[in-house]
C-alpha cells in the first residue's frame, strides 16, 4: 500500500553527502549571511591555499597534489567550521563571513595537530618517533583527507590517555618522580597511577625501588591481616586537579580489587608482582611500577645473604668454625660450627659407616658455600674447604683398624671440637 505523503517528512530525511563548508557557504548565501565581496575573497584565497598545501605535502608543480590540495582545503575548513558551530549552518556562515577562507583552513590544520599531539597509547617512551621538523607532522597528510566524524571518533579515543598519562605525571611528581625517569623507564601510566595510589595510602613520600615497594608490601600485610578489623583505604589525593578525577577514580577501583591478593602474605611479593625464574606470569605482572634500582637490589640481596651466613656461622669465621660448618654439610648432617666430642664421633662413625652410601660428599659443602657464603667471601671459602678435603678426604673415609682415632684427630686439630 503506498504510504500517505504526509508521513514522509517525519519518517524520511535526505542524506547530504556535501562538504560541510559546501553546506554552510550555500546556507549563507540563500538567507544573506555571506556577501558577494566575501565570495570573491573566497575564490581569491581559495587557489593560493590550495597551492600551499600543495607545497607543503607534496609538489604544488604536479597536478594530481594538487587536486589532493583541493580536497584537502575543503575538508580543513568543514573540519574547523563543523567543530566550532558544533553543526550548526547559521553560525558556520556566520564564520565564513566575519573571517578568512584561508583562517578558517588553518583552524582545521590546528585541529588537526592538536590531535596527534595527543598519545596514542598510555606507554612513556623516550623516543616516540622520529619527526622532522621542517616537513608536516606524521599522520597529518592522512588525517587531512578523514571526516569529521573519523576525527570526533579518535579525538574521543586519545582524550583519555592524554589525560591518563597526566595524571601520571602529577601523581609521580608528589612522590618525586619526573616524565624523564618514567621515559626511561618505558612504563604506562596505568601501572603509575595504581602505584602512586597504593604508596600514598601508606604515607610514604618517595617513589619506591623494588626494595622499599617489597618493605610496603610487607608492612601492608603486616598491619590488614585478614583476621583484622581494620581495612586500608585508598584515597585520592584532595587536591588532583579536576581534569584527571575521572581516570584516577577507574584505577583507584582497580587497585582496591587488586588488595586481596596484595594482602595475601601466602604468595611472596615478588612472585605476585614480578617475572621472576619461577613463576613467569604472576598474577599482578605489570600492574604496578618500581625503579630498577640495581645498585640498591644488589645491596639489600648482599645483606640478606649477610645476615643468613651470620646466623649459619653464629658469626664465628674463623677457619676451624668454617671448617666444621662444612664437613657437617659434606656428611648430610645439621650445619654446626662447633661439635662436641660425642657429636664429632657420631659424624665419623656416620662418614666411615660400611656398606651406606658415601657418607663424606665434598661437593655438598662447595655447593653450600657458592648458595650461601657472602659472593666477597666464595672463591676464599672453596680454597679453604678444597685445601681441607685434599688433606683429610683419605683419613675420614679410611676403613683402617685406627681409622676412627686418626678422623677423630684430625677434626679436633682442623675444626672446633669440645673437649
Amino acid at each position: 500500500m503506498p504510504m500517505h505523503p504526509s508521513v514522509l517528512p517525519a519518517s524520511v530525511s535526505l542524506y547530504d553527502a556535501r562538504p560541510f563548508f559546501e553546506k554552510a557557504l550555500q546556507y549563507g548565501v540563500q538567507h544573506g549571511i555571506i556577501d558577494q565581496p566575501k565570495l570573491d575573497a573566497i575564490c581569491a584565497d581559495a587557489p593560493k591555499g590550495m597551492v600551499q598545501i600543495a607545497r607543503y605535502f607534496g609538489n604544488e608543480f604536479l597536478r594530481p597534489d594538487l587536486e589532493k590540495a583541493k580536497d584537502r582545503i575543503v575538508n580543513l575548513v568543514s573540519l574547523y567550521l563543523e567543530s566550532a558551530s558544533g553543526g550548526d549552518l547559521r553560525q558556520a556562515a556566520e564564520s565564513l563571513q566575519d573571517h578568512s577562507f584561508l583562517s578558517r583552513s588553518k583552524g582545521g590544520s590546528d585541529l588537526l595537530k592538536a590531535l596527534l599531539a595527543l598519545p596514542e597509547n598510555t606507554v612513556f617512551d623516550t623516543h616516540p618517533g622520529a619527526v622532522d621538523a621542517s616537513g608536516p607532522p606524521k599522520g597529518l597528510a592522512e588525517w587531512s583527507l578523514k571526516s569529521f566524524a573519523d576525527y570526533q571518533a579518535e579525538l574521543a579515543r586519545r582524550t583519555p590517555l592524554h589525560q591518563e598519562k597526566g595524571a601520571a605525571l602529577w601523581l609521580a611528581d608528589q612522590l618525586g618522580l619526573d616524565a624523564e625517569e618514567l621515559e626511561e623507564a618505558h612504563t604506562h601510566a596505568e601501572a603509575v597511577i595504581r602505584t602512586a595510589l597504593l604508596v600514598l595510602a601508606t604515607r610514604r613520600t618517595a617513589w619506591p625501588d623494588w626494595v622499599a615497594f617489597e618493605k610496603t608490601v610487607a608492612a601492608l600485610r603486616k598491619k590488614y591481616r585478614p583476621d583484622s578489623a581494620e581495612t586500608l583505604a585508598i584515597v585520592i589525593p584532595a587536591n588532583l586537579p579536576p581534569e584527571f578525577a575521572a581516570v584516577v577514580q577507574a584505577l583507584q577501583q582497580s587497585v582496591v580489587a587488586d588488595l586481596p591478593r596484595i594482602l595475601d602474605s601466602s604468595l611472596p611479593a615478588r612472585r605476585l608482582f614480578a617475572k621472576d625464574s619461577d613463576h613467569h606470569h604472576p598474577p599482578l605482572l605489570g600492574r604496578y611500577f618500581w625503579l630498577e634500582d640495581m645498585a640498591s637490589e644488589m645491596d639489600h640481596h648482599d645483606r640478606a645473604i649477610s645476615r643468613a651466613w651470620d646466623k649459619a656461622t653464629g658469626g664465628n669465621c674463623d677457619d676451624g668454625s668454617l671448617l666444621t660448618l662444612f664437613v657437617c654439610v659434606a656428611a648430610g648432617a645439621a650445619p654446626k660450627t662447633l661439635l662436641t666430642e660425642k657429636g664429632a664421633a657420631a659424624l665419623v662413625r656416620n662418614i666411615q659407616k660400611a656398606g651406606a652410601k658415601p657418607g663424606f660428599e665434598p661437593e655438598l659443602a662447595r655447593q653450600y658455600i657458592l648458595d650461601h657464603a657472602p659472593v666477597q667471601y666464595q672463591e676464599a671459602y672453596v680454597q679453604l674447604w678444597a685445601d681441607f678435603v685434599d688433606e683429610a678426604q683419605a683419613a675420614l673415609q679410611s676403613d683402617s683398624a685406627f681409622a676412627q682415632q686418626d678422623a677423630l684427630a684430625l677434626l679436633r686439630r682442623e675444626c672446633n671440637v669440645k673437649l
